[in-house]
């Protein structure tokens, strides 16, 4: 498994991550044969948040024996869902969505804490970074991060505040290429791509067996996929259209990470099989989905 550092935080990590938002809601077995099988596979970045159900208690479940030899990221924020006392992006909020992290994942440290979505407004207040600075000074986390979209995350890799920006990155929301992945480079900052498979949206409506997108989030990305679509197929593209929405994402040498979650272990597997075989895909492909978009989807924003 290919291996990076992250921006300059002298992390080393699996270009391929996996995002366990998913296994959250899923029963506590499949979550352990998705999170064993990912490590087995040599990926080593994992990357949860407090707000993803279950998804921090089965890991530190799962895991916690393996602690040094991965590198673990979760986000804070959304305090309001486990005590409604606090208000979300609180600074006493996020003090205790750390603390409630670090013991739900058995650990004394996160590797990665990151804001989570919170409005361009809730990140000049400052409360939230200065909760997790705070950590950070204790020991508790090694790097601070965003996680966001759109001016939040443009004013984030600007800031100096942050080592690590996540962002939606994928063939059908290229949006970050405008501006964002400039002042990546600039800053030596690491990129985690989230959604780089755009909930697998690209020519899915072709396969006679799909009649809708999987949830009321991924309908805009089918949408989005029709309508680049609608010029037919890439010349040079893989047959395999997930092969195409990771080669694309993976294409950009900004992209540190790539996190792609999954409840099925076949398909961890397949993004495994995928990542180490066959990347990466056609310049000539790539070169013609930043031209369709640039024509069709320019003023899209980021999805949050």
């Amino acid at each position: 498994m290919e291996k990076v550092q992250l921006g300059n935080t002298g992390l080393n990590v699996s270009r391929l991550g996996i995002g366990l938002s998913e296994i959250g809601s899923s029963d506590e077995s499949v979550a352990k044969e998705v999170l064993v099988n990912a490590f087995d596979s040599g990926i080593n970045f994992f990357d949860t948040a407090s707000c993803y159900n279950r998804s921090e208690e089965f890991f530190g479940k799962v895991m916690s024996s393996n602690r040094d030899e991965l590198i673990l990221a979760s986000k804070c924020g959304h305090a309001s869902k486990f005590d409604p006392n606090l208000k979300d992006w609180s600074y006493e909020g996020v003090k205790l969505s750390i603390e409630r992290s670090l013991k739900l994942l058995k650990t004394d440290r996160l590797d990665l804490i990151q804001i989570h979505s919170c409005t361009l407004k809730e990140l000049n207040e400052g409360e939230t970074f200065k909760a997790m600075s705070e950590a950070k000074e204790e020991g508790k986390i090694l790097h601070l991060g965003f996680s966001g979209d759109n001016e939040a995350a443009i004013w984030a890799a600007k800031s100096g505040l942050f080592e690590t920006i996540q962002t939606s990155f994928n063939l059908v929301e290229q949006k970050a290429r405008y501006e964002l992945l400039g002042i990546i480079k600039k800053n030596n900052i690491g990129l985690i791509a989230k959604r780089p498979i755009a909930n697998g949206a690209w020519r899915a409506l072709e396969n006679p067996h799909v009649h809708s997108a999987p949830s009321n989030y991924a309908e805009e990305y089918y949408k989005r996929a029709q309508i680049i679509g609608t010029q037919g197929r890439l010349e040079d593209e893989p047959e395999d259209r997930i092969l195409t929405s990771m080669g694309f994402v993976f294409s950009f040498s900004e992209v540190n990470v790539g996190i792609i979650g999954t409840q099925n272990p076949n398909h961890l597997k397949n993004n495994v099989e995928a990542f180490n075989n066959s990347l990466p895909i056609s310049s000539k492909t790539v070169t013609e989905l930043c031209e369709r978009y640039d024509n069709l989807g320019k003023d899209w924003e980021q999805r949050t």
